[in-house]
């Protein structure tokens, strides 16, 4: 005789969403499944921070607006949603904006952790590029000075700007030096 389990049910994306407004631990959403985020060091949130606020000061009084780190990316599939917490998101289509996600990201950037550096170079690659809106996706170390940056051209174009260069979004007119991203961490 066999013994069946019953298995607890996937979450909706609208019950996640709920749930996420009244926690506060955040989750990611993966097509049913969630997962508890893990905390950040200080350079992760140094590096983090550097791009948010020269991104925030250039985009002020434009009509792109950047996030930082509480603000989901939403990517929808055939075959699933998923959420994502950026470290750093930029919208420039304010219908894609909602209260708690945004649909339209045009630049996303996410600095590398150890736990996370697998899942930011591969899963979340391929998710993001599957955003209509998303043009740069921008992936900086935290353990060196070295930022990788793939562009939406005739498909997905891999670039990494010199370690005394800058990180350019064109599509912003915006250029950081990497001196500039990594001020203040000890690499």
């Amino acid at each position: 005789m066999s013994v069946l389990r019953d298995t607890p049910p996937l979450l909706s994306p609208e019950e996640y969403l709920a749930a996420e407004e009244d926690t506060e631990i955040r989750h990611e959403f993966l097509n049913g499944e969630v997962y508890a985020m893990a905390g950040t060091t200080v350079d992760h949130n140094r590096i983090a921070g550097n791009i948010f606020g020269a991104l925030h000061s250039h985009l002020r009084g434009k009509t792109c607006e950047a996030f930082m780190n509480d603000m989901k990316a939403h990517v929808e599939l055939a075959h699933g949603e998923w959420f994502y917490y950026p470290d750093v998101m930029v919208n420039c289509e304010p219908h894609g904006q909602k209260k708690l996600y945004c649909d339209t990201p045009a630049v996303i950037v996410e600095v590398l952790s150890p736990g996370t550096k697998r899942i930011d170079q591969q899963e979340k690659l391929l998710a993001y590029q599957a955003i209509p809106a998303l043009h740069t996706y921008v992936i900086a170390a935290q353990d060196r000075r070295e930022v990788t940056v793939f562009r939406r051209a005739a498909g997905w174009v891999k670039e990494a700007p010199p370690t005394d260069g800058a990180l350019t979004i064109p599509e912003l007119k915006f250029s950081l030096r990497l001196d500039a991203i990594y001020a203040r961490v000890g690499v």
